[in-house]
């Protein structure tokens, strides 16, 4: 298994890509799935008596509820993770492998967005339960961290992978970034967004980057965008008519990854577009603000200025 890794075009090497695209899809899905459970949480984060949300005094019932949640959440993925996956894989004594050369560092953002989720879903349910804000924040991003790393260690022990430090440094850096602004700020005033269009490269390498549309948006590298969207009103004065939901978005893509096809260029890919904070939106229903805070990770689309290591620049109408 060890001739995994080998160079980029070699066709044992497509497997070890495969399965790093895999990985991805992992950290996604844990996403996903605590988005939904969190969605009572953050529904009302926007609540106009903000005690009734995040009380000042412990409430037991509450932590209870939010640790045992988090806890068959954690547990219960893992296990599935390890019986549906890695079992069926050899495994090794614990090792490391550098893949920072691959996928143009798509995979790293990707681990970068997940953290940041991740961190600030777990930093929402303690406030929920009435932790004191501070404690909050470092035990949100502590199960975050937690969470990332212990897919990392089971790559550690696969003979056909290993332990990244480019991945952990990206999971790092995505607990920061949401625990640095809350500590900073009280607020997310740069949040990770992402973006989908559809591509032309799945039909050549289906295998790898899927066969329909719910596979094409967590394994075709090539349609993703990620974004850092800052939001302008949080700079300004509190009296200023800035729109407060405007946002400004840098972007990073790629394009021509994963193909063993000639005839296709891998390069890279910066956006400078226009977005929304939905979280901003005013609005007295509770549906509302949850499908807001829910689909604020989503980049809307606007005109797009984009630059891309071929040196192009090329304007889109409309960008997603």
């Amino acid at each position: 298994m060890r001739n995994l890794r080998m160079n980029h075009e070699g066709q044992h090497h497509q497997g070890a890509i495969t399965w790093g695209n895999w990985r991805i899809q992992v950290k996604f899905f844990h996403i996903f799935i605590l988005i939904l459970l969190s969605t009572p949480v953050l529904a009302q984060r926007y609540h106009p008596e903000p005690n009734i949300l995040y009380p000042d005094t412990l409430r037991k019932g509450r932590l209870i509820g939010v640790v045992t949640t988090q806890g068959v959440v954690y547990f219960g993925s893992l296990t599935g993770l390890y019986f549906l996956w890695y079992k069926d894989y050899p495994q090794t004594s614990f090792h490391f492998f550098n893949d920072n050369d691959e996928w143009l560092q798509m995979d790293k953002v990707g681990h970068f967005f997940s953290s940041y989720y991740l961190s600030s879903m777990a930093y929402a349910s303690y406030r929920y339960a009435g932790v004191k804000e501070n404690r909050s924040i470092i035990l949100g991003a502590l199960l975050s961290y937690a969470v990332m790393l212990n897919i990392e260690i089971l790559d550690g022990f696969s003979e056909g992978w290993g332990f990244s430090v480019g991945d952990l440094t990206a999971n790092t850096a995505g607990c920061l970034l949401f625990l640095g602004q809350q500590f900073g700020w009280h607020e997310q005033r740069f949040t990770i967004k992402y973006s989908y269009h559809p591509t032309k490269y799945p039909q050549y390498r289906p295998e790898l980057l899927g066969t329909n549309i719910i596979q094409n948006l967590v394994k075709d590298y090539n349609g993703m965008s990620f974004w850092v969207s800052g939001n302008i009103h949080s700079f300004l004065p509190e009296e200023s008519k800035f729109p407060r939901w405007l946002n400004v978005a840098v972007g990073y893509g790629v394009e021509g990854v994963g193909m063993n096809v000639s005839g296709f260029d891998m390069y890279r890919q910066f956006y400078l577009s226009l977005d929304v904070d939905l979280t901003k939106i005013r609005t007295k229903s509770k549906f509302l603000k949850g499908m807001f805070t829910v689909l604020n990770l989503i980049k809307i689309p606007f005109p797009a200025l984009e630059y891309n290591t071929k040196g192009q620049f090329r304007f889109h109408p409309l960008y997603f």
